[in-house]
């Protein structure tokens, strides 16, 4: 199985490499982003507690991410070649709880840092707030999230890389540029 987790900061271009990824290489793609804000406008209990922490600029908290993972991971198809995971792991103890869950299913994933410098991280999310309706998309938000980032998810790069799993990707310039470096 060919499983690659996709770290960037927000905007960084993980959607769309991801979705290239998927047509290339027939994997399952797990966006977490997509699952959080279908979880949200179910309406759920688990939703409303969602949404008022991610317009907040916040991360949901671990065991709630890891048991929806481990929830998508049990229902893989048999058939599955391997799966993009798209905005998770967000933490280092995420990171753990991934690898773990892995393990138990005799699989192993590399991690693929998609770096863009903030300045067109924030641009690129201004941008698409013109026309996406995400209300995280706005000035405030998008720097509480890349405060997050920074002192959250940006740790497992090294964490991945004492691992021998991590793959530095340039993810400024050509979108055809870029995915050609990932493949």
């Amino acid at each position: 199985m060919l499983n690659i987790i996709l770290c960037g900061a927000p905007g960084s271009g993980k959607g769309t490499q991801s979705d290239l990824i998927v047509e290339k290489y027939g994997l399952q793609h797990l966006s977490t982003g997509d699952a959080l804000r279908a979880e949200i406008k179910s309406g759920s209990e688990l939703g409303k507690e969602i949404g008022e922490l991610i317009a907040g600029g916040n991360l949901v908290p671990d065991h709630k991410m890891i048991h929806l993972i481990e929830r998508y991971l049990d229902n893989l198809p048999a058939d599955c070649k391997g799966v993009i995971f798209d905005g998770f792991p967000r933490t280092v103890a995420q990171a753990e709880a991934l690898e773990l869950l892995l393990e138990r299913r005799h699989m192993k994933a590399v991690l693929l840092d998609l770096f863009v410098e903030e300045d067109e991280v924030i641009k690129r999310l201004l941008n698409r707030g013109k026309t996406s309706g995400r209300a995280d998309d706005n000035y405030e938000t998008i720097k509480k999230r890349l405060v997050v980032y920074n002192e959250q998810t940006s740790p497992l790069k090294e964490w991945y890389k004492k691992e021998g799993k991590h793959c530095y990707i340039n993810g400024l310039g050509d979108l055809d540029r870029i995915f050609a470096d990932i493949v």
